[in-house]
């Protein structure tokens, strides 16, 4: 894309795997293996927001970009804001991708497929999903589901997101991945509203948007990558890169 700019925010404090951006995988911390699959999706300018010096430490050692931000942010998507207002004060980027910092088996081009939706005029925000194909992930609160209506086959309008179990009937059932693309005015009233009454009660940022009549688009894919949240997941992503090419 055109004048895009990924952020990856990376903090320390996460509660199940304190300190996991720099958790080693085959030698170097998570993060760097996330950002190098970020600068390989070929998609943008590439920046690190953390509020950990050792972070951007190892961003720099590695070749690539990372920037010191607030450590009181209340969500990653603040970070992401304040990162851009301080890259790019001119205002330069178009679209903003916000890109987990705990996905280090990330297929590259997953970032392209989540910007995709913004070529169109119609969505301020776009983001992923995948059918889900273990029945035990159908019912899993841990796994997202976003609810849309079909734009494509390979395209929905977003509804709603969910921890429960839903649509109800037959039909798919979509997994959500959580990398959002932005326009820039989107983000910027993104992160000026206050959190909504179901965004707080399902615990998930995203409705924020779809409250205040923001549109969502999801693009559909077939893979979902490993979100490291655990020692477990931890684990999983040294096997799977151990078979591997090295990110």
């Amino acid at each position: 894309m055109k004048n895009a700019l990924i952020v990856v925010p990376a903090r320390m404090q996460a509660t199940r795997l304190p300190g996991k951006p720099m958790a080693d995988i085959h030698g170097e911390p998570m993060i760097v293996h996330v950002w190098r699959r970020a600068m390989q999706s070929g998609v943008g300018r590439v920046v690190v927001a953390t509020d950990s010096e050792a972070i951007v430490t190892a961003i720099a050692k590695a070749g690539g970009e990372a920037v010191m931000t607030r450590s009181d942010h209340a969500s990653g998507s603040d970070r992401v804001f304040e990162t851009v207002q301080k890259v790019d004060p001119a205002g330069r980027a178009e679209f903003i991708i916000n890109l987990q910092g705990d996905l280090p088996t990330l297929d590259p081009w997953l970032v392209e497929a989540c910007a995709a939706p913004l070529h169109d005029p119609g969505p301020d925000i776009a983001t992923l999903a995948a059918e889900i194909t273990d029945e035990n992930e159908k019912t899993a609160s841990s796994v997202v589901k976003a609810i849309g209506t079909p734009l494509t086959a390979r395209r929905l309008r977003a509804l709603y997101f969910t921890r429960a179990t839903a649509p109800w009937g037959e039909g798919a059932l979509y997994h959500h991945i959580g990398i959002y693309a932005y326009r820039r005015a989107a983000l910027e009233r993104f992160v000026s509203l206050p959190p909504s009454p179901l965004e707080m009660r399902e615990k998930l940022e995203q409705l924020r948007a779809l409250e205040a009549g923001m549109r969502i688009d999801v693009a559909v894919v077939d893979t979902v990558p490993l979100g490291v949240d655990t020692p477990h997941d931890l684990e999983r992503a040294r096997q799977m890169l151990a078979s591997g090419p090295k990110s």
